[in-house]
């Protein structure tokens, strides 16, 4: 895996264009810190060798991560859009909500469904519902994720997961615009997702 570190000092506004990883080390911050997303969506991961980049968490502008909270070898922030966030906010506590635990939950739902085609249905419901939004006849998902990381999010192998990705184009209900890096999705599929009323 390739990341830079975030720097010690506290930033108000670090710039990551698309594609590129931050290393958060909590011994490097101090407790109760957070970083809090301003601009763009990341995918939080573990960068531990045995866990393989496993997914965490995806974050969306308000959502904050706390450095606190964080395993010993700390966790990845990758922009999944240009992305932009602040290392200087103190966490916030008087909501209750932990968008990473609450995100660590739905996903372990997710790998939970009994087949793969049904995961990967519910989630393309779950990162549409959360992350994208509807555009006339489609919804829009602002990134696209690799074969093997949606695999990785569903339990199953690239090829198991390529070749569902084609059922579902061929049956017209999603779209990957050529040289876009967003995923557009027919609404039927979002709505019918599994898990959709969570």
């Amino acid at each position: 895996m390739s990341f830079r570190f975030l720097p010690d000092q506290p930033l108000s506004c670090v710039r990551m264009p698309a594609g590129q990883t931050v290393l958060l080390d909590p011994a490097l911050r101090p407790g109760g810190s957070s970083i809090e997303v301003l601009e763009g969506i990341a995918r939080v991961y573990c960068p531990c060798e045995e866990t393989e980049g496993m997914t965490l968490a995806f974050l969306q502008p308000g959502d904050q991560l706390r450095t606190d909270r964080l395993c010993s070898e700390g966790v990845c922030v990758e922009a999944l859009t240009p992305l932009c966030f602040r290392s200087e906010t103190e966490a916030c506590n008087d909501t209750g909500f932990d968008p990473v635990n609450e995100w660590t939950l739905q996903l372990l739902r997710i790998r939970h469904l009994g087949s793969a085609e049904q995961r990967l249905h519910a989630l393309f419901g779950l990162l549409v519902r959360r992350l994208g939004r509807r555009c006339g006849p489609w919804c829009d998902l602002p990134f696209r994720l690799t074969h093997e990381r949606i695999g990785e999010l569903i339990g199953t192998t690239r090829v198991t997961t390529t070749r569902l990705i084609s059922r579902i184009r061929q049956a017209q209900l999603l779209e990957a615009p050529a040289g876009e890096p967003r995923l557009r999705l027919a609404p039927s599929l979002v709505e019918s997702a599994p898990l959709a009323a969570a």
